[in-house]
């Protein structure tokens, strides 16, 4: 059996620092130490201080740490999810 998607409108947009779009920071010996995920490719920012921090989005599966060229997408109830670069242009239309 073959079916299409519904097609809906969600809000897509780059993920830039500084411009609040993330949830929150976490420090990135304390993602390292969790072992929460793969940090080879999350964003990490240094602040003035000297501390690097990851950005996230929390979405229904908890924390979805933001790599480099990821988009955000904010689907009409609000929730949120990371789609990368790669395949951001494949799934959306905009």
């Amino acid at each position: 059996m073959h079916g299409i998607r519904n097609a809906i409108e969600v809000e897509v947009e780059k993920y830039e620092p500084g411009k609040g779009m993330e949830d929150g920071f976490e420090l990135f010996t304390e993602v390292v130490t969790h072992g929460w995920i793969c940090t080879d490719r999350i964003l990490r920012i240094k602040r003035e201080d000297g501390k690097v921090v990851c950005p996230y989005i929390t979405c229904h599966r908890g924390r979805l740490f933001i790599e480099e060229n990821d988009y955000i997408i904010t689907n009409q109830d609000g929730s949120r999810y990371l789609c990368g670069e790669s395949k951001v242009f494949d799934r959306y239309h905009l």
